[in-house]
């Protein structure tokens, strides 16, 4: 199985049509389809449904579209990695990343290091812990970042300078909008969004005895969209400070948890790990400059 038919067949999946799928990487389609067909006989399954102007992924096509999206983009980071050794201007990092407004801490380092590197390119991928780690566990990512103590057996790491504030994010005239921080009771009965991560991990250690009463009512990877289904009043969001706009023209008010629950930011990377030399000299950078300490 070559990475050149993965990527047909990445193509094909994207467009779901052959005809502009051999478009967009300039093969004519008999091409094509003598390659899909090729990989469908090796593999021994069917990986696409096919229909008088359009196709479909089996649910093999779906398995193996999730395995050839990794190994390409392995593919493409060897590749980028190879070709910028020599280059002493710049390079490609790849960041996985928790929601926080901590965040700027990362991107001014990014921003300052781009300066002294100004062919640096970064890319960036956004999720809960499960979705970044597993990435980076892949080799997919230089770095993580995680809103939780990251696991020291598989990994370093550096903690950011500050805490993130757990707190309700509601309609500014909610009656609970009043209340100066919410307390479990406040919460009891109603519905409340959440992340997955959240509800199962942070939320039970700050409600204790009292988790039993509380509701999940949906969970949200994104904190902005659950904001949207709180705007409407649909339920409350349980999430960070700072990361929903509750400016006095949004409409939305946030309220602290009490007790106060924080949660500490981590970037991590994998123990061991070889880094490109462009990895290499921004992790340098960050020890230097960004406050906290090897977990």
């Amino acid at each position: 199985m070559e990475i050149r038919t993965l990527r047909y067949f990445l193509a094909a999946a994207r467009e779901e049509n052959m005809t502009k799928a051999a478009e967009t990487l300039h093969v004519t389609q008999p091409t094509l389809s003598k390659a899909l067909k090729a990989l469908e006989e090796e593999l021994g399954k069917k990986l696409f449904t096919r229909h008088s102007f359009s196709i479909r992924l089996t649910d093999e096509g779906v398995l193996l579209r999730n395995r050839a999206e990794d190994l390409v983009g392995m593919a493409d980071r060897i590749e980028r990695e190879f070709l910028s050794l020599d280059d002493i201007t710049g390079g490609d990092l790849y960041f996985g990343l928790a929601e926080s407004y901590q965040i700027r801490y990362l991107a001014r380092e990014i921003h300052a290091f781009k300066k002294q590197y100004p062919s640096l390119h970064y890319h960036i991928t956004s999720g809960d812990t499960e979705q970044v780690a597993e990435k980076l566990d892949k080799g997919l990512l230089d770095f993580a970042v995680l809103a939780e103590i990251p696991d020291a057996a598989k990994y370093e790491s550096l903690v950011f300078p500050e805490a993130d504030i757990w707190g309700v994010v509601m309609p500014k005239n909610d009656p609970l909008a009043k209340k100066e921080a919410i307390c479990a009771d406040d919460l009891a009965g109603l519905p409340l969004f959440c992340s997955g991560q959240g509800w199962e991990k942070d939320i039970p250690y700050w409600a204790k005895d009292k988790m039993p009463l509380l509701h999940l009512e949906g969970s949200f990877r994104l904190s902005y969209n659950a904001s949207i289904f709180a705007k409407e009043h649909l339920g409350y969001l349980l999430t960070f400070d700072k990361l929903v706009d509750t400016s006095p023209e949004s409409g939305m008010a946030f309220r602290p948890l009490t007790p106060r629950l924080e949660t500490k930011l981590y970037l991590i990377w994998k123990k061991y790990q070889t880094f490109s030399p462009i990895a290499d000299r921004f992790l340098t950078q960050l020890r230097k400059t960004l406050a906290g300490s090897p977990g």
